[in-house]
Formats: C-alpha cells, structure tokens, sequence
C-alpha cells in the first residue's frame, strides 16, 4: 500500500488534498508553513517507492554522475544521460514534481543553448521542470528557458558543477560580502521567475534569511531548519553510500550492510547447492 492511500493524516493539509504535487501546490506550502520533502531518484525501481511513500518533489540530479556512474565530481554526466535517467523517473511517478538537473555544459554562458537543452528535457522526459545552478551569471539562460514555459529551480551555495573553480565542498557564504550577493541572487531569482530555489552548504542563519526574504520555497542540504524544506541523495539517506558523510546527512537506513549480507547469503546458498530447493524448480 502506498502511503497516501494509508497515511493521508500525516501529510500537510495542501499535500494531502493535491493529487499531484506542481509548482503551484509547492508556493500554497510555502505560504501555508508546510515543510516540503525532497530526495533524488535516478530509476524505475526506486523512483516507484519515493514516489509512493509521499515525497513532495524527487530530483533527478546530476548526482547521478557519482552515485550511479563512479565518477568523483558532477561533471561528466551528459545531457543525454540525464534525460535517459528522467525518462527512467518518470514512468514510475503519480504525485511528485519531478525536476531534472540541466548538466555541467548544457547551460552555462549560452542561453540559446540552455534552451534547447531544456526543451530537450521536457519534450524527451516528460519531467516537470528542470533545475541550474548559480545566481547572476546564469540569469539570462534562466529568463530563456521561462520564455518556454518551463519551469526553472535555481541553486545557490555550493555549487558542485563549480567545484574546480572553488576548489573545496567547504560551506559557503561565511564573509559578508558572499552572503550579500547570495541574497541579492535569490532576490534577483524570484523576480526572475524561479518557482522554488535550493541552498546548499550555507549558514542556517543565511538560509533562514533567504526564506523570509523571497515569498518562493527554499529548499536546503546542508543548510539548517529554518527554512521550507529539505533535500537529501537518496543513496546517501538510505545508507547504500558509506563513504560519503558530511555533518548535514542523516541515514535513515544501512543498505549497504542489508544488501551485502543478502549477496553473501546467496552466494553462500550457492556454494553450498542449498539455492534452488526443490520448492523453487520446476
């Protein structure tokens, strides 16, 4: 059974009376004071069961370059990828906002090409909008993709797609001056048009700020409680990655010790010709 067949009371009131969650129900949460839950999913399988316990809005995120494919940064993962990955998404999905990350090189200092990577996205995935990181320098590719129809998350903070330019995971935003242009981005976002923005690594007293400076949802990793709700990799929230354990993560689960056991038993069975029984031929 799924979750909002079952446990319909303990959902928000706006999410449980939504049969699908938009970018609209997402701002009657926000003004609401309803927390919205947010993970990443990257395939059929998982993406069912995200979706069917009742989270609000599931990313398909360019994590998928680390968690899915072994390569150390965001980076490589290509457009075509991404939309194999949101396709994947999808077909599972009957109440979340999906949200499909444009990928490092698809966007960046050319909005015409941001456009049509978007396009690409929608037309190809069927997703619900797509999500790019940084603040001003990304606006003009922002107000392009909008002039579309579609719908754009922002993500200010750390910005994993920058990582060689920055060189560090660090929390950012700590000086002044970086914490004045972050609000000045956010700020510039919601009048851009973005419908919800997500804060990575930033101080929780930042993040808050955001979320009462701008009347759109702010989403956080890393970024404190006080705003309108947060995000986690779900690999990483289900304990499947171990190697990856910043102070921000909590693990709901441990998989990885789950599924190692399982696979040893079975190769156990195996080896021992206890694995197929006579219950389990024909």
């Amino acid at each position: 059974m799924s979750y909002l067949a079952d446990n319909t009371d303990k959902l928000s009131p706006i999410g449980s009376k939504a049969k699908k969650i938009t970018t609209n129900v997402l701002k009657q949460m926000k003004a609401n004071g309803e927390k919205i839950s947010m993970l990443t999913a990257y395939d059929y399988s998982l993406a069912k069961l995200v979706d069917g316990a009742g989270v609000d809005v599931i990313l398909v995120g360019d994590s998928a370059s680390n968690v899915m494919a072994g390569h150390e940064t965001t980076l490589p993962i290509t457009l075509d990828q991404m939309i194999y990955h949101a396709q994947s998404v999808i077909r599972a999905i009957n109440y979340a906002l999906v949200v499909v990350d444009l990928p490092f090189g698809s966007y960046q200092g050319n909005s015409k090409e941001a456009l049509t990577s978007s396009i690409r996205i929608m037309k190809e995935s069927g997703a619900h909008a797509v999500k790019l990181e940084g603040g001003r320098e990304v606006k003009e590719s922002i107000e392009r993709i909008l002039t579309a129809g579609i719908p754009v998350m922002g993500h200010l903070g750390l910005t994993p797609q920058s990582i060689y330019k920055f060189g560090t995971y660090e929390v950012r935003a700590r000086e002044e001056a970086e914490r004045q242009r972050l609000l000045e981005d956010a700020k510039m976002m919601e009048e851009v048009g973005v419908f919800a923005i997500i804060l990575e690594k930033v101080p929780a007293d930042l993040a808050k700020e955001v979320a009462t400076l701008v009347d759109i949802p702010v989403i956080g990793i890393g970024a404190g409680g006080g705003i309108d709700g947060q995000v986690l990799v779900l690999h990483d929230m289900l304990g499947i990655n171990k190697e990856f354990s910043p102070r921000f993560l909590r693990r709901y689960a441990d998989l990885h010790t789950v599924i190692t056991n399982a696979i040893g038993q079975y190769i156990k069975d195996v080896k021992s010709s206890d694995f197929p029984n006579e219950k389990e031929q024909y």
